[in-house]
């Protein structure tokens, strides 16, 4: 029998835990947002689908918010703003709209609204400093208008055809009204209220299934062992204290189970580990607590059996078992390469192609490796792509359900199903301790910032143990307490330890909201000092968030067009473009980043210039080997890596933690100074943005240096309008 190959869409749905626990209010509003543009979408698209099915992965703290939402009872200052009548807004409140309103894809959220697109270029299209001097030039109207359209773009596609409200708000434009915005929100809360009920339904009805994660997305290998970082990564620097904590592991898990039978009504049995991050003693545990399948990536994979993936990694697409002294598990490892072009390139090209192109790679593999046990598991995130696509790409995930519906050479199902039909008995004994990006837990350990981080916990965990022995027996046991202020305690601890504060934490990821996260992270901690009646140590009361680049000089006043030498040709070569002196930062991390000294950017119509100067000539600092990397982060994050023995490369993408090239050809030159043309056509700059900027020096395979070490440069590119806007004397 021609067994079809089945294919196995895992949707992982997760937010920070935005909530502060002292002011008992949302920091952020994007669980609201995603709640109204995605999670609602997402299964909804499913159920608009004939033939269509998934599993999508919950997190309980998500739940937790999202419910909140629900009941309407939820205090979230960009809510309560965005519902005030313009008239009772002061000019703080003003000031926060035009500063706050327009976080929103550009192309596929603002630019089909003229209003709204009018609107951005009345409040100075997010340049810094503009709201300020703009705000006196905006009416009620407008901030009416600007209520309106911030969260009616965020309204899903899938929400717009169910609730005709949403698409008569759309098709208005303009000229709201209070009533109309009072019909917006009232339908969004009708839409938040029924994202739970539809999965349940969609679950029972056979047509989605349901999996779990952690209770607060931790890191589980990092909480059961800090040391297992180094088997990765053998020369991280680890925190200090360390960290040994196998049952908040255990709590976190257990926990999470009981949360989601407690709102589904039926226990989960499956689990997307936080990050993918797994080792051993994580999915012993797992095991034991009841779940039956996890999922990770093909590199944990690849780096836990003999000889890799196989010719054409035809190991990859099995339902593997897990075997360890508490049973066996299933164990399903993503395609990286077929997960990741949905995540990050199907989104620039005709849903049609797209849809054709992701079919076709199915059924190569199915015509290379056949069906007959086998599986492909396609697995990302379920809400930050879709804002890239098209109408929240509402096309092209129903041409993808629809594509893979119809081709009988491949079945849409679920991992329960696939494990309940497989005779596959393939088992590992031992896994690879690592986690979905580069295989290890490095976005989460190491950098200063992160230890610190790791420490005030493990601190905070101590302090909370010693003063109160029935806080040490809840942490043992992991189950919630029947002492209100113990449980407070334990909740607090276990929200700290979520992965989400110590992605931001470090230089491998840049957010103009890394600050709140920061702020958020502390406040877990000092609660549990609060809930204790101590003070909390001084070391919690300061940002671990350096948020200091180097200073900025100038900025771009006009267009450039420099000649890439590695040589100063002219006076008036660089004299038009902006300037950040890179010896004004905070303290080194290591002794080689004060190597260098300066970092001017311009642009013309077609390219992107940078120039580096050292504090001696750049050519005779560097080795022939050495790779000096310029890192810029827009929409997505770029790596550009210069040689002194070349001139010319291309432009690399980061998708899903691997660099890819781009067909953007560089041009660059190091000599006395190194000067680098970028073509503006790779990184689709729009007028009025920021690009952020860093450099790193890599020699012998490690990071030496870093400019700036602590944030990433600001970089703000105006467009065409420098001409006018700008003049030089």
């Amino acid at each position: 029998m021609n067994k079809p190959l089945d294919v196995v869409i895992i949707w992982h749905m997760h937010q920070p835990y935005y909530k502060d626990p002292l002011k008992n209010e949302y920091a952020l509003p994007w669980t609201y947002l995603h709640g109204i543009k995605d999670y609602f979408d997402m299964p909804a698209i499913v159920e608009d689908t004939p033939g269509a099915t998934a599993v999508f992965n919950l997190v309980p703290s998500l739940i937790e918010q999202l419910l909140e939402y629900a009941s309407g009872t939820a205090v979230d200052p960009f809510l309560a703003k965005g519902k005030t009548a313009p008239s009772e807004l002061n000019q703080e409140d003003r000031i926060f709209l035009l500063e706050n309103f327009f976080s929103a894809n550009r192309q596929n959220m603002i630019e089909p609204s003229r209003r709204y697109l009018e609107l951005l270029h009345m409040a100075g299209e997010g340049k810094p400093g503009s709201a300020a001097e703009r705000v006196k030039h905006f009416t009620d109207q407008d901030f009416l208008d600007l209520q309106v359209w911030f969260f009616l773009a965020w309204t899903g596609e899938a929400a717009r055809r169910r609730y005709p409200v949403f698409t008569e708000l759309v098709a208005k434009g303009e000229d709201f009204t209070a009533a109309d915005k009072e019909r917006l929100f009232a339908a969004q809360l009708e839409v938040l209220q029924a994202i739970v009920p539809l999965y349940k339904r969609l679950h029972v009805e056979g047509r989605i299934e349901l999996s779990v994660t952690p209770y607060y997305h931790p890191i589980l290998p990092l909480l059961c062992d800090s040391k297992m970082a180094q088997t990765a990564m053998p020369r991280v620097t680890l925190p200090s204290a360390g960290f040994c904590h196998p049952e908040d592991a255990r709590a976190q898990i257990r926990r999470g189970i009981a949360y989601f039978q407690e709102i589904f009504g039926f226990a989960p049995t499956g689990m997307w580990p936080s990050e993918g991050s797994v080792s051993n003693e994580v999915l012993t545990i797992i095991t034991e607590s009841g779940i039956r399948w996890i999922a990770t990536d093909e590199e944990i994979l690849e780096k836990s059996l003999d000889g890799g993936l196989g010719a054409g990694k035809e190991r990859l697409y099995r339902p593997w078992h897990f075997s360890s002294s508490k049973g066996e598990i299933g164990a399903f490892f993503r395609d990286h390469q077929i997960s990741d072009l949905i995540g990050f390139t199907y989104s620039q090209w005709e849903a049609e192609r797209a849809v054709s192109d992701l079919v076709g790679r199915l059924s190569l593999i199915k015509s290379r490796l056949g069906g007959e046990g086998r599986v492909v598991p396609i697995i990302l995130d379920g809400e930050n792509a879709w804002e890239y696509y098209p109408d929240n790409a509402y096309h092209f995930l129903q041409g993808m359900y629809e594509g893979i519906a119809r081709s009988t050479s491949l079945r849409l199902t679920t991992c329960s199903t696939v494990l309940k039909e497989s005779r596959f008995d393939g088992k590992l004994h031992t896994i690879f301790p690592g986690s979905w990006i580069n295989s290890n837990y490095g976005i989460w350990i190491g950098h200063p910032e992160e230890n610190l981080a790791w420490d005030l916990v493990a601190n905070a965990r101590s302090a909370a143990v010693g003063a109160n022995p029935l806080v040490a027996v809840a942490l043992e046991s992991g189950v919630p307490a029947a002492d209100t202020n113990v449980e407070m305690i334990c909740r607090s601890l276990y929200a700290a330890e979520g992965s989400d504060w110590f992605w931001w934490y470090g230089d491998d990821h840049f957010s103009p909201h890394s600050d709140r996260f920061d702020r958020l992270f502390r406040l877990h901690l000092m609660n549990v000092y609060r809930l204790l009646g101590q003070d909390p140590p001084r070391e919690l009361l300061e940002p671990i968030k350096k948020k200091s680049p180097a200073g900025l000089i100038r900025e771009p006043a006009a267009f450039i067009d420099p000649e890439i030498n590695g040589r100063i040709s002219d006076y008036f070569e660089w004299l038009a473009a902006g300037l950040y002196d890179l010896t004004r930062q905070g303290s080194a991390m290591h002794s080689s980043d004060r190597m260098l000294q300066s970092f001017y950017y311009g642009y013309n119509k077609n390219s992107f210039f940078l120039r580096i100067d050292a504090v001696q000539e750049l050519s005779r600092l560097l080795r022939e080997d050495d790779l000096l990397n310029i890192h810029l982060i827009y929409d997505r994050e770029f790596r550009l890596p210069l040689q002194m023995k070349g001139d010319e490369g291309l432009l690399q993408v980061k998708e899903n933690g691997a660099w890819i090239p781009t067909r953007s050809r560089c041009r660059w030159r190091i000599a006395k100074t190194c000067e680098v043309c970028i073509p503006l056509s790779s990184i689709k700059l729009a007028a009025g943005s920021k690009l952020f900027a860093s450099v790193s020096l890599v020699r012998d395979n490690e990071e030496i240096g870093r400019w700036p070490s602590d944030a990433p440069l600001m970089l703000y590119y105006a467009g065409a309008n420098i001409e006018l806007d700008n003049w030089l004397i």
